[in-house]
């Protein structure tokens, strides 16, 4: 999409007259992403075991090329269903290292299948099933940043998710992380104020 005018705050007015932030304004995949997935809430614990294993895989890298992978994630995660992932055994392990079309990273992928058994015994736990856990950390109140860089990168409830997680055996889940999941799936809003999506989850005004 050709911009029609880009501001300093970080936003891009698109031909179609809606403003969103560089990122997700050139590649078609991330425009459609942001207008219509990110910041939306997720409360299911499937859905939320699926980003938290893709934020995790995205780790050092851009989310476009997670977000170009992620049907074969889907694919290869068996639709990140924790019950499959969590018996995930050595001929998985071994037949996802050879699979291309997701990230090839031992750690990322060891730790996937990890998280899906700690996701599966959270369900016995007092601090309840993983949805209830991640949603138990949404702040009292949400940034209301008006250029990029006054979005922050995590947060006092972002470190607390990430230490309740580690407690309870998660790996790859440190706070930046965990902010960046938290965004993803509604428990803070960091759209810019100026953006044609901020206050669209409509849990925060």
């Amino acid at each position: 999409m050709d911009a029609v005018t880009a501001a300093d705050d970080g936003l891009v007015v698109g031909v179609d007259g809606l403003a969103r932030p560089a990122w997700a304004s050139a590649d078609p995949l991330l425009r459609e992403y942001y207008d219509t997935e990110w910041g939306m809430p997720v409360r299911d614990e499937q859905g939320l075991f699926e980003r938290l294993s893709l934020e995790a895989f995205q780790s050092g890298l851009s989310w476009a090329t997670i977000l170009r992978k992620r049907e074969a994630f889907r694919a290869a995660f068996a639709g990140f269903d924790p019950d499959v992932v969590a018996r995930f055994d050595d001929a998985d392990r071994e037949r996802l290292l050879s699979d291309a079309g997701i990230v090839r990273n031992r750690a990322k992928i060891e730790a996937t299948i990890h998280n899906a058994a700690a996701t599966v015994a959270l369900r016995d736990h007092p601090d309840g099933d993983l949805a209830r856990l991640i949603w138990a950390h949404r702040p009292a109140t949400t940034p209301a940043p008006t250029t990029i860089d006054e979005i922050p990168t995590q947060s006092a409830e972002s470190v607390a998710l990430a230490k309740t997680l580690k407690r309870h055996g998660f790996r790859f889940v440190g706070p930046t992380t965990m902010f960046a999941l938290m965004e993803a799936v509604g428990i803070v809003d960091t759209h810019l104020l100026g953006s044609h999506r901020r206050g669209s989850s409509g849990i925060w005004a």
